[in-house]
């Protein structure tokens, strides 16, 4: 089956994203190892949470109070996790119906990245495309650098000294930077932006991200600023009766 330009275009999009925070891996794999973890458990992590702020939320807890931080980093987790619980309820349509086996993949693969990505396309097809896409790019590429830099992390050292740790920012920016263009969009960003960095000085990790979440999801399921153009009347024809499907004298007003 060919695939059309937009879908062509979210199949580019996605490695390249992919790619970018793939890299990112490298420093995950050396730090785990730096905090206490060997090798092999290091991979468990990308393996099996795949979710790179809980995974580094993971290390740093244990590397500051070892053994015993593993409640506070297993909380941590949970809480850094919990946005792709929200995540899954705008994936889900993307997703559609499937085998349970699908549906489970899917799950794992729902990440920043892959949700950005997806929800950035106009058709569905493309969609569909650009999920799976980077899914599966950055779990591939983030597997092979996390076990990449658990290898090299003792020779390496702070692998944040290359500016690693920007290449996921910078793709994320890349991505949300074109929908600032709406009125709705940049309202959504500059509000959970604003009250995640109000918040990290005074809650445990995790919460400003889910908080910041939380507000996205309110804005875009009540839709506040988005407003259809009120129906136009010309003067000439004011004393005409309108005919114009959806519209109802009194309500030119109405929100979308």
């Amino acid at each position: 089956m060919a695939l059309s330009a937009a879908d062509k275009r979210a199949l580019r999009t996605g490695i390249s994203v992919g790619i970018a925070v793939a890299a990112y891996g490298v420093s995950f794999g050396a730090l785990s190892v730096a905090a206490g973890l060997d090798v092999w458990q290091t991979c468990f992590l990308s393996l099996v949470l795949f979710s790179g702020g809980s995974q580094f939320a993971v290390i740093g807890i244990i590397a500051s109070g070892g053994a015993a931080a593993g409640i506070p980093a297993i909380a941590s987790s949970t809480f850094l996790a919990l946005r792709n619980g929200i995540y899954s309820m705008r994936v889900a349509p993307i997703v559609g119906d499937g085998p349970w086996w699908r549906r489970l993949v899917a799950a794992q693969l729902t990440i920043d990245e892959s949700t950005a990505v997806a929800i950035a396309q106009d058709e569905k097809s493309a969609q569909k495309v650009g999920f799976w896409t980077t899914g599966i790019a950055i779990y591939i590429g983030w597997n092979l650098a996390t076990f990449a830099g658990a290898l090299l992390g003792n020779l390496v050292g702070d692998v944040n000294q290359f500016g690693l740790d920007a290449v996921a920012a910078a793709a994320f920016v890349g991505l949300l930077w074109p929908r600032l263009k709406q009125l709705q969009a940049a309202a959504v960003a500059m509000v959970a932006a604003v009250l995640a960095t109000l918040l990290i000085p005074f809650t445990p990790p995790g919460v400003p991200v889910l908080a910041a979440a939380v507000v996205a999801l309110v804005f875009g399921l009540t839709n506040w600023l988005h407003r259809e153009p009120a129906a136009q009347v010309q003067p000439d024809d004011a004393s005409e009766p309108l005919d114009t499907p959806g519209f109802h004298p009194g309500h030119e007003g109405a929100t979308s």
